[in-house]
């Protein structure tokens, strides 16, 4: 299982652009007792989280319901649509998730494992998820 606790960037969604700037740029936080929260582009969401061996999945999310520019909207509505069905974790070269934490577990970082993951739904649809601050 991959370690997820921490904060993470979502860098990258299958069929639109994220932004590089902070102003609409989504994050999400993952708790150690299974909760989620963060920004999915305009609104604020907040939910549960768990995995089972490589498959993340998450429970229902509540969001706030703020309007916003057309292209942070189309952000947030594909970004919750990739995280409302399960979804399989890799690392960013592709492999398997592994129970190494990159960010505390030096032999993974130097296998060359960055501390990015990405989510990937049976659809081909992808999410890219960079870590932004060490897991507690």
């Amino acid at each position: 299982m991959m370690r997820l606790v921490g904060t993470w960037t979502v860098t990258a969604v299958s069929g639109v652009t994220v932004p590089s700037g902070e102003q609409h740029g989504p994050w999400l936080t993952f708790d150690g007792d299974g909760q989620v929260f963060g920004m999915s582009g305009v609104n604020r969401v907040r939910g549960t989280w768990s995995v089972d061996g490589d498959v993340l999945t998450f429970g229902p999310l509540a969001s706030t319901m703020m309007a916003g520019p057309p292209q942070a909207m189309a952000l947030e509505s594909a970004l919750h649509g990739l995280l409302a069905a399960p979804l399989t974790l890799h690392t960013a070269d592709g492999a398997a998730a592994s129970s190494a934490d990159p960010m505390l577990d030096p032999a993974a970082s130097a296998a060359g494992r960055p501390a990015i993951v990405d989510l990937l739904a049976s659809d081909g649809g992808s999410v890219e998820l960079r870590r932004t601050t060490p897991r507690n």
